[in-house]
């Protein structure tokens, strides 16, 4: 008998691409997951999809009113016709039976009727996709668990030849403490788990996983998700070897002549920028000099902004000579406000993505990694995510600003975010006080891509931009913030103009 490998979406494009095509035709496949974590939406989804392609669909609730269904649809702006709707009231008036006197009958003939009326009802409306919802209260009318394994059993018999693609449903209420059914895992094609996480603050965090799927090469682990109008939005788990393209590693340049000679003419393309240092020392500006900068070459950039308002940014880059006005009005630049508590990592990536693939940009900034960290509702993962992360963009030829603020102001610092290591340069900046002024001193770190300048510049950030100037020779411990003068006269004295 020859295996039958044809391919129907599933309803859902992040699911089809999770599942590399979507999901095997005429097999039986089993959607799991606690109350609320959006399986009755992914299952409409599933059916609607076979009614825009001319496939009768079939909804068997025994959960669920045909109002409740029907509301759940309009809540998503859908409309149920062309699927038919079968619910467990319809099953128990044809029994003769009503919810007063349902516990007089034996278990045994109320199961096997609504089985039998089910089929029934199949055979009747010869539908080619059906949803089962749910396995718990056939679990209820079974009350014994050898029996309710033998109807499921039966029901994927019966449906084998049918030409059918079904799909049942299990809240995990009728199984101890929420365990899943190893049993019901193994009679089917393919198992999908859906993962409702409350954390202590903020929205909740929704995730899935295809735990199994016979005979498709899947894309494995979890992939987080939210329920809005319109249905299930899945973020497929980023893989970066996926997404590799040729490009041309050649250096992005600032504009400003000095800061790009730290990094002997800029950042490579298909690299990671972090810039570090206490807040207020520039590190904003400086990434905004190599997006405007970008702008102004035709190139296409983001910033994801997740602690300033859009509004103050923009208002204090222009104040610093760097009007991105006219780029956001063109599209060359797009700007998103991240709220941390509502975005999950999974969809951050997905956002990324599609500025990256859908827009061609050239150039991301993250401002800043804390926010980000804060968007993690695991936070060891953090360092894992934002490496494959980085390396997508990475081999997708795309230019990354990280920003990184460093707790405290003056003296010894520290980070909350360790992403030194992942970074292919690090620049990093540092207050110090000279001749009773607060100054600002820039150095490069690390340079992974080439040569880079060792030298401690002093850093300007005023009305006329961002300027670089010469090395600070004059005093040591400046990388400490408590700077002390070793020369015999100090550059400062005199209030000249770095870099003029």
């Amino acid at each position: 008998m020859t295996e039958k490998t044809d391919r129907i979406p599933s309803g859902n494009t992040g699911l089809d691409t999770i599942l590399r095509g979507g999901l095997v035709a005429n097999r039986l496949y089993l959607l799991e997951g606690s109350p609320g974590s959006g399986k009755t939406t992914l299952a409409l989804q599933f059916l609607l999809d076979g009614v825009a392609r001319g496939e009768p669909g079939l909804y068997v609730t025994l959960s669920e009113t045909d109002e409740e269904l029907h509301g759940v649809a309009a809540s998503h702006g859908w409309s149920l016709d062309g699927v038919s709707i079968f619910e467990l009231a319809t099953a128990e008036e044809a029994l003769g039976a009503s919810r007063q006197q349902s516990i007089l009958h034996p278990w045994e003939s109320e199961l096997g009727g609504t089985i039998e009326l089910i089929k029934g009802v199949v055979q009747k409306t010869k539908p080619k996709r059906v949803v089962f919802d749910s396995l718990s209260e056939m679990r209820l009318l079974a009350q014994d668990p050898l029996r309710y394994r033998r109807q499921v059993l039966a029901l994927k018999q019966f449906f084998a030849p049918l030409d059918t693609t079904v799909i049942i449903v299990d809240d995990l209420t009728g199984e101890a403490d929420g365990q899943r059914d190893a049993h019901l895992h193994s009679l089917c094609h393919g198992v999908i788990t859906l993962e409702r996480l409350t954390l202590d603050f903020g929205a909740s965090r929704r995730r899935l996983e295809v735990q199994k799927m016979r005979g498709v090469d899947f894309v494995g682990g979890f992939h987080d998700f939210a329920i809005r109008r319109g249905g299930l939005d899945v973020f497929p788990r980023l893989i970066a070897s996926d997404h590799h393209r040729p490009f041309i590693g050649d250096p992005t340049p600032s504009g400003v002549p000095e800061l790009d000679n730290l990094l002997g003419g800029g950042p490579l393309r298909g690299t990671s920028t972090l810039l570090t240092g206490p807040a207020g020392a520039g590190k904003t500006t400086i990434g905004l000099q190599y997006v405007f900068a970008a702008c102004e070459r035709g190139e296409n950039c983001t910033i994801y902004e997740f602690d300033e308002r859009i509004g103050t940014m923009l208002a204090r880059s222009k104040a610093m000579g760097l009007d991105l006005t006219g780029h956001l009005e063109s599209g060359r630049l797009v700007i998103q406000q991240i709220d941390p508590a509502e975005v999950s990592p999974g969809e951050f990536a997905w956002r990324v993505r599609s500025e990256v693939e859908g827009r061609d940009s050239r150039l991301i900034m993250i401002d800043s990694l804390n926010g980000y960290v804060s968007a993690m509702p695991q936070e060891q993962h953090l360092i894992l995510q934002m490496h494959e992360l980085l390396s997508y963009l990475n081999q997708r030829g795309v230019v990354t600003l990280l920003l990184n603020p460093q707790s405290g102001l003056i003296g010894s610092m520290a980070t909350s975010v360790n992403a030194s290591y992942i970074a292919d340069v690090v620049l990093l900046i540092r207050f110090f006080e000279a001749e009773g002024r607060i100054r600002k001193a820039i150095s490069v770190l690390k340079n992974r891509s080439g040569q880079h300048e060792d030298a401690i510049r002093e850093l300007r950030i005023d009305g006329r931009g961002v300027r670089i100037g010469e090395p600070l020779v004059a005093f040591r411990g400046v990388l400490t913030g408590t700077p002390e003068y070793v020369g015999s006269r100090s550059p400062l004295m005199e209030d000249r103009e770095v870099g003029a």
